[in-house]
C-alpha cells in the first residue's frame, strides 16, 4: 500500500522507498510505502511533441538500452534518434543493442551511429554465448531500462538474461510489419550475479549484479519536456562553439556559429549527428 499523503502517481519502477509496517511478506501482513527518497534520475515520455506534459517512466536508472531490430521490423532510426534525445535529458548512457543480424546486416545501421561515438552491440537468434556474455557485462551492477518498440525482442533478450523472468514473446504482424504488445507494464529484475568479479559502477552497492527494466513496446517518445540545452550536453566536445551563436540559437538555422567551428576543427560529422537529433524533437515518426 501507499501513504495517502503521497498522492496519485507519487511512486514509479525504479522509486526507492521508505516502508512502515509488517515487511515480511508473508501472507495477511500489510506494509505501506510511506516516503519515496530523491531520485538521482528521471526517465520522462510526453505524449507528443507539442504536449509539455511529461510521464515518469523510470526512475534511478543510469543507463538505456534502446533495442532496434535489423529486420522483422524494418530499423525505425528516427525513433531510434529521439530515445537518444530522452536518454540524455535525463543524463542517462546510451547503449545500442541491434537484434536479429541472422536476418539484415547491422553495417549500415552501425555506420550511421558511429560519429555519436555511440556503443553498439549486435545479437542474432540463437544467442551465442560470447554475445550473451558482453551483453551481460554490459549490463553488471548498473540500473539498465530497455526501450524499444514492440516486436524487436526485448522480452526474449530479458529471458536470455534473467531465465526466471518468463516475459510473453509475441509476434510481427505480417500486413502493418509492427510487433504486437506482450508487455503491459514496466517491470524490475535483479540480474543474475556473474561467475567473476568486476568493478561496479556508480549506480549499483557492493555485491549488486544490476537491475533490468523492461518497458513496454513503444508507438513514439514525444519530446515535448526536453529543452534544446539538455541535448547540446550531451555533445561535451561541440560546447566551445556554441559561445559565438547569437542569443537563443536553435542550432539549427543559418547564422549558427557551430558551421563554421566545426569546419574548422574536423566536426562535421558530429554536427550533423547534433542536428539530425534536435530535428526529431520537431517531427513525429
Amino acid at each position: 500500500m501507499k501513504a495517502r499523503e503521497l498522492g496519485r502517481n507519487s511512486v514509479v519502477v525504479g522509486d526507492r522507498v521508505a516502508l512502515a509496517g509488517d515487511t515480511s511478506g508473508a501472507a495477511g501482513t500489510l506494509a505501506r510505502i510511506v516516503r519515496v527518497e530523491e531520485r538521482t534520475s528521471v526517465l520522462r515520455r510526453s505524449p507528443d511533441d507539442a504536449d509539455p506534459l511529461e510521464r515518469i517512466i523510470v526512475a534511478n536508472a543510469d543507463q538505456m538500452v534502446i533495442v532496434c531490430s535489423l529486420a522483422d521490423p524494418a530499423p525505425r532510426l528516427r525513433f531510434v534518434d529521439r530515445c537518444l534525445v530522452a536518454a540524455y535529458d535525463a543524463g542517462l548512457d546510451p547503449l545500442l543493442l541491434l537484434t536479429k543480424s541472422d536476418l539484415a546486416s547491422p553495417r549500415k545501421v552501425r555506420a550511421f551511429y558511429r560519429p555519436l561515438g555511440l556503443p553498439m552491440l549486435t545479437t542474432r537468434q540463437p544467442l551465442p554465448a560470447q554475445t550473451l556474455t558482453r551483453l551481460r557485462r554490459a549490463l553488471d551492477g548498473r540500473v539498465s531500462v530497455l526501450i524499444g518498440q514492440s516486436g524487436v525482442g526485448k522480452s526474449t533478450l530479458v529471458n536470455e538474461l534473467v531465465p526466471a523472468a518468463g516475459r510473453a514473446v509475441g509476434t510481427v504482424n505480417p500486413v502493418t510489419g509492427r510487433g504486437r504488445h506482450t508487455s503491459s507494464s514496466a517491470v524490475a529484475l535483479r540480474l543474475p550475479a556473474l561467475a567473476s568479479a568486476r568493478a561496479r559502477p556508480r549506480a549499483a552497492s557492493a555485491g549488486d549484479p544490476g537491475w533490468l527494466i523492461d518497458t513496454p513496446g513503444l508507438r513514439g517518445f514525444g519530446h515535448g519536456h526536453v529543452a534544446v540545452e539538455r541535448v547540446i550536453e550531451a555533445f561535451g566536445d561541440l560546447a566551445e562553439g556554441t559561445a559565438d551563436c547569437p542569443p537563443g540559437c536553435d542550432h539549427l538555422s543559418e547564422g549558427c556559429a557551430l558551421d563554421d567551428w566545426a569546419r574548422a576543427h574536423d566536426a562535421v560529422a558530429r554536427l550533423d549527428s547534433l542536428r539530425r537529433l534536435l530535428r526529431s524533437r520537431d517531427s513525429a515518426e
